[in-house]
């Protein structure tokens, strides 16, 4: 723990698809905004030790000696043990089966506090000390018709106050509930019930795979924590749930990423598609190409849940950060940069689910989004890793160009609508690549390096021979394998995304090293042939997430988890990297299932 703060990994993350909770080591909620994922938080502690507010529950005398999921769900069981009692203390937001039948998961939008003394007889005990608005003010609470009401909308039930304890009996058990959409809600009487129907919904869901190879635990898992950051309105895939998790402790780089990215666009159509969950793959591809159709000239790379805009960054000063990591942001400046990658991320998310279903994905609104392509890759942007020091010639946004237009190519030609210029599209797709080999690849290095004309390694493009571009035993992705690994490589499994101070990338200050980059390198690896070092690296990586299975964005060297969390792009990664494991072919495993039509 630094300065009083859990190390982030040790936290537990609930979801009900609609917000989000983080429940710390010693069974305080420290996590929580309402009325939605990105709404204001309820509880910050995680933030701010003194100020951010929690929801305390423990039990006297006694400590937790084991916590972890029910299986295939996203609630948490945590047991408590002292000499008297022993107490099971289960935390979820509620979920329903729909009423139309089916399987699915249907917000209840409360969350749940569930203790059962097990052994002897335990005081149990609950602070629920709210700090609404980012923690800038006090809760201001009222009983009203059985329940404790306050100002912001929240509704708490099973309690007299705020504050309370009970003494529980072998057998014995209370309830608490918050409903944080100010239902009105009646207290809970019957918490067992809502509990089975909240692992019903959930194992309903994670039933739809039969995925049984490499990392499969690991895989469904990590399915489940992405199905809890689908945004149950519009479909859309949070980044993470939290705001301003450091990249590094103390540092400057702490971002706001309760929002929707096109980059994550391909790779999760292809999980879900892969791992049997087509309905939500059609609902995000939906939704992406929603908000294309509503933008007319340009594509924001970043955009709400719902699909509004992402306001500017805005610094909360009286909160501490964690670990004293300032400024504590909300808002993304990112939504008004320009990253010519998104072009490619979502016309491969569209080929691939074509090629899945055979249905049409989006005709004209694509169409458009290759020619705003075409009239801009030449031009510099500001790349994946959303550098604040200027626009410049990333060879990942190249590399994504030509996807575009490749897909676009391929997908014109698969679904035989008329009229289009493919010979202009197969030209700029021939022209990107020649491109890339000519200024992407820096023959004296031996590699394809970050920007054209530099020597850096960049840990984007370990995508390379993920996306076909080059085979993943072509010499000129061997060299780059082996750049980047010297450059950005530590503790054996761990890549680093690039050097900061050698990149400019005009914030500063240190950072861990990537997660998606790590198992990218994985997956790159299995392809190169080299699959038993793979492996290791597979192995070793998923290690350092037990017992809970969750990874943010980045690691320490030590193997602390920092940055967001959990980070959407990490597990979408550690899915691409098992399933390329278990294939142990030449092809990208997700890319190669989709274009034999799954």
């Amino acid at each position: 723990m630094a300065g009083g703060f859990p190390p982030i990994g040790t936290y537990a993350f609930l979801s009900d698809c609609h917000t989000a909770a983080l429940v710390a080591p010693g069974g305080a909620v420290e996590w929580m905004c309402a009325p939605r994922f990105d709404g204001p938080s309820v509880f910050a502690r995680v933030l701010d030790r003194r100020l951010g507010g929690a929801w305390e529950l423990d039990v006297a005398g006694a400590r937790v000696d084991g916590r972890g999921y029910v299986e295939e769900t996203l609630v948490l069981r945590t047991r408590w043990t002292g000499r008297e009692c022993e107490v099971v203390v289960h935390d979820f937001f509620a979920t329903a089966l729909p009423e139309s039948g089916g399987d699915g998961l249907v917000p209840v939008r409360m969350l749940v506090r569930w203790a059962r003394c097990e052994r002897g007889r335990a005081v149990v005990r609950s602070r629920v000390l709210a700090r609404p608005d980012y923690a800038t003010r006090e809760a201001r609470w009222s009983a009203r018709d059985g329940v404790l009401a306050e100002e912001s909308g929240l509704l708490l039930t099973g309690t007299p106050a705020p504050e309370a304890e009970t003494t529980l009996g072998e057998g014995e058990s209370w309830a608490i509930a918050l409903d944080y959409a100010g239902q009105g809600l009646a207290p809970v009487r019957d918490p067992a019930r809502l509990l089975e129907e909240t692992v019903r919904s959930w194992r309903s869901w994670s039933a739809r795979s039969a995925y049984d190879g490499v990392g499969a635990r690991q895989v469904r898992h990590s399915a489940v924590v992405l199905r809890g950051l689908l945004f149950d309105e519009s479909g859309g895939l949070l980044a993470a749930p939290t705001t301003s998790l450091p990249e590094w402790p103390g540092g400057p780089r702490n971002w706001d990423y309760r929002y929707v990215w096109h980059r994550d666009a391909a790779l999760m159509v292809l999980a879900l598609l892969r791992l049997g969950h087509r309905e939500e793959a059609g609902r995000y591809l939906a939704f992406l190409l929603g908000q294309c159709a509503i933008h007319q000239d340009d594509v924001p790379p970043v955009f709400s849940v719902d699909g509004g805009p992402v306001a500017g960054e805005t610094v909360l000063g009286h909160l501490e950060g964690y670990a004293g990591s300032r400024p504590v942001r909300i808002g993304n400046g990112a939504a008004g940069q320009h990253q010519l990658d998104s072009y490619g991320h979502i016309l491969d998310a569209a080929m691939a689910y074509h090629a899945v279903t055979g249905e049409p994905p989006g005709g004209p609104v694509l169409w458009r989004l290759v020619e705003q392509a075409r009239a801009r890759w030449r031009a510099p942007d500001a790349g994946i890793w959303e550098a604040r020091g200027g626009e410049r010639h990333w060879t990942y946004s190249k590399l994504y160009a030509w996807v575009c237009f490749d897909r676009a190519v391929r997908l014109a030609e698969a679904t035989g609508e008329p009229g289009l210029p493919l010979a202009e599209w197969r030209a700029e797709r021939e022209a990107v690549r020649a491109e890339l080999l000519e200024r992407g690849y820096n023959a004296d290095v031996g590699a394809f390096t970050q920007s054209y004309g530099s020597e850096q390694a960049d840990g984007s493009l370990l995508r390379l021979p993920l996306l076909g571009f080059l085979d993943g035993d072509d010499p000129r992705v061997l060299g780059t394998l082996d750049h980047i690994q010297s450059r950005l490589g530590e503790g054996g499994a761990l890549v680093h995304r690039y050097d900061p101070e050698a990149t400019r990338d005009g914030v500063g200050g240190p950072e861990g090293a990537f997660l998606m980059c790590s198992f990218e390198m994985v997956s790159a690896l299995v392809l190169a042939g080299r699959t038993a070092e793979a492996r290791d690296r597979f192995d070793t990586l998923c290690a350092r997430a037990e017992p809970l299975g969750l990874f943010a964005e980045e690691m320490t060297g030590d193997g602390h988890m920092v940055g967001n969390y959990p980070q959407a792009f990490t597990h979408l990664a550690l899915i691409e990297a098992a399933l390329n494991l278990d294939a142990s072919g030449p092809a990208d495993a997700l890319h190669d299932w989709a274009e034999h039509g799954g």
